[in-house]
């Protein structure tokens, strides 16, 4: 098993991971998460190995994340769940996943953990 980064190439923390693995001299797979959403058992998996709650794998700085009412606390994980599968924007980025665990590298240097 090797690397995987969920990656959007329009942002600057995604981006700065990307460039950190293959600094240390990995190739990772380089998934689109916009095109390429994983499946809900995958992103639960994902979220869990990275010892993260569904809320903070959200990203709640995405404008549609109020306009579809996520931002209540009442909202529970199965909505989250189903508003990021269905808007993959709202998946929180970059997950790198490595044989060493998998981590949200909000900063990218939180990388180096599992490399």
């Amino acid at each position: 098993m090797g690397i995987t980064i969920f990656h959007n190439p329009r942002c600057g923390s995604s981006r700065n991971t990307l460039a950190l693995i293959r600094e240390a001299g990995h190739e990772p797979l380089v998934v689109d998460y916009l095109a390429n959403p994983p499946v809900r058992e995958e992103l639960a998996q994902m979220i869990a190995r990275a010892g993260l709650s569904v809320r903070e794998a959200v990203r709640s700085k995405e404008a549609l994340f109020a306009e579809l009412g996520l931002d209540d606390p009442a909202t529970g994980d199965d909505a989250l769940f189903d508003a990021m599968l269905a808007h993959p924007i709202l998946i929180n980025r970059p997950f790198v996943v490595t044989p060493k665990g998998v981590r949200l590298c909000r900063p990218p240097e939180l990388v180096q953990d599992i490399l």
